[in-house]
Parts: C-alpha cells; structure tokens; sequence
C-alpha cells in the first residue's frame, strides 16, 4: 500500500505529463505532423485518466483495463459524459489507427477538431482530481 504522499506524487506526475503531452500534441499540429499530433492527444488524455484512477485508489497496467475502469467509476456514474468517453476512445482509435492500420491516412481534418476537446477532457479530469 502506498502512503498518501505517494499517491498524490504519482496523480500530480501524470497530470504534469497530460499537460506536457498536450503541448507536444501543439507543436505537432503546428508542424503538421498528424499521426505524432494524434498519438500526443491520446496519451495526454491518458495520462489524466491515469492520474484519476490513482486518486480513487484504482490502477491499471494497460490501456483496456484503464478504459474499463474509467467506465465503471466515472462514466456509468455520471462523473464524465458519454461525448467525453467518446472523445477519448475515438482518440485511442486515431492513434491505433495511426500506429497500425496501413490504410489510415491522419490529417489536418480528422486530427485538429481533437486539439480542443482534448484538452477540456484533460481539465475535466483534473477537476475530478481537486474536487476529492
């Protein structure tokens, strides 16, 4: 078990890294390098969502298990809306697809209408995170 302290650490560590992600996923965007701008905005949203696992006292060791606990705590209890759920799965979608699918082509249209959204995700959750 870790003390308190320790977890404020690690919840305070992922939120910085959500913040620093997003301006990667920025710079990208400017240099109109969209598969690196859509891989930034899924991990800075996943950093945050780590951040608030770890506050209420849950953790996961992959991203399925984090999607999955999201939605037990914070979707289906109404803590996050269903458009911001589907914000984040469609960002972990655009980044497989990204990294994986030959066939994908990533640009400006289907990657900066994220920029903003993402980033009210990320002060969503931070909210979530400095309401408890």
């Amino acid at each position: 078990m870790i003390s308190k302290e320790e977890k404020d650490a690690i919840v305070s560590y992922r939120l910085q890294r959500a913040h620093e992600t997003i301006v990667e996923a920025k710079g990208n965007i400017e240099m109109q390098y969209w598969y690196a701008a859509a891989n930034r905005l899924y991990y800075a949203c996943y950093y945050a969502v780590l951040g608030l696992l770890i506050k209420n006292g849950h953790s996961s060791r992959t991203h399925s298990g984090a999607f999955r606990l999201f939605g037990l705590y914070f979707v289906k209890t109404g803590k996050i809306s269903m458009e911001q759920n589907r914000l984040f799965r469609n960002l972990y979608d655009l980044r497989q697809s990204g990294d994986y699918d030959e066939t994908f082509k990533a640009d400006e249209e289907s990657v900066k209408p994220l920029l903003e959204p993402a980033e009210k995700f990320i002060e969503t959750i931070e909210n979530l995170i400095n309401k408890n």
